[in-house]
């Protein structure tokens, strides 16, 4: 699904192929290349989806999660798919209902009036007993995954990736975007993606209004920490400490592989 070797393609099309060259234009094509890449390359993307699965699911096997449901006991209900949509905060409900229209009569259709009723509220009521077998069955249709991959996208991914853009940051900070808009959401409450962004704004500029990347990304990740500890079930940083932080200290704004890093004390490496 993801092409790996995008990047090194566009690369090497953009060198000039020209012997007798005096000056060195080739590696200021490469150099813009790379400056141009973002999260959204599908080297990248497939990257930030292997890390923000080592710590939803301990696992980089991020496509073995489509099938994945349970209650982890945060006050969210059912917690599913590649992402974690939940039945208790919308997403769970859009995904469903955006299967719905590409696939009237699907398995799960049927929940949807047991979704809209457990909306922002930890209960299985009209879920129970069969959802989670029927959330594994759906997750062996083609059309159900390609839903979760659209919703991932409509909801998380491309709009942290643009911001990231906006604001300057490179593929690192993007995707320490995408990760606080996956567990926080992008809501109103103080602990939302949006305000985690105004509290690093308060401390530090992005790149956008001329400030330093490192500092600015330093201070965004000093906001997402705090918002992480307001709530019990958030309250291990390690994918913030020994991850995002590890990265950012070795000063890989472009989450160049390999990569190294840890999550609630499990070590992982994409090579």
């Amino acid at each position: 699904m993801l092409a790996i070797g995008a990047l090194l393609g566009s690369a090497l099309i953009a060198v000039p192929v020209a012997a007798h060259a005096t000056t060195a234009p080739a590696p200021v094509a490469e150099t813009a290349v790379a400056a141009a890449v973002g999260l959204d390359d599908p080297a990248k993307k497939e990257i930030a989806m292997k890390i923000v699965s080592s710590a939803e699911n301990s696992s980089l096997d991020w496509k073995a999660q489509y099938k994945y449901i349970e209650d982890i006991d945060d006050g969210r209900g059912y917690t599913a798919g590649i992402i974690g949509f939940c039945s208790g905060t919308g997403d769970m409900l859009d995904l469903v209902e955006y299967y719905t229209q590409i696939k009237p009569g699907n398995v799960l259709a049927k929940y949807l009036p047991a979704l809209r009723k457990v909306d922002g509220s930890d209960s299985h009521a009209g879920l129970d007993p069969n959802f989670t077998k029927d959330w594994a069955k759906a997750a062996q249709d083609a059309d159900f995954r390609k839903a979760q991959d659209h919703e991932r996208d409509r909801v998380y991914f491309n709009p942290s990736v643009n911001q990231g853009k906006a604001d300057g940051v490179g593929v690192l900070g993007q995707f320490i975007y995408y990760d606080a808009i996956v567990m926080h959401g992008d809501g109103g409450d103080s602990t939302s993606f949006r305000n985690i962004r105004k509290r690093a704004l308060s401390k530090a500029k992005p790149p956008s209004q001329g400030g330093n990347e490192t500092a600015y990304l330093n201070a965004f990740l000093d906001a997402r920490v705090w918002a992480m500890k307001q709530e019990e079930a958030h309250s291990d940083t390690s994918r913030v400490d020994t991850a995002q932080r590890v990265f950012l200290k070795k000063g890989n704004l472009n989450l160049n592989t390999p990569l190294d890093w840890k999550v609630y004390g499990d070590s992982f490496h994409i090579g």
